[in-house]
């Protein structure tokens, strides 16, 4: 399965909506990932 390739694979413009929507939601996931989590010691 192609996730985050270049090109759009849905023809229709409502789908390709859609497959943007979900793209931009991984990547926002696989920031969210990345982000250190700080707590205070002590």
């Amino acid at each position: 399965m192609k996730l985050l390739g270049q090109r759009l694979a849905a023809r229709d413009f409502d789908r390709q909506t859609a497959e943007l929507q979900i793209r931009s939601a991984i990547l926002d996931r696989f920031t969210a990932f990345g982000i250190p989590v700080t707590q205070p010691v002590g």
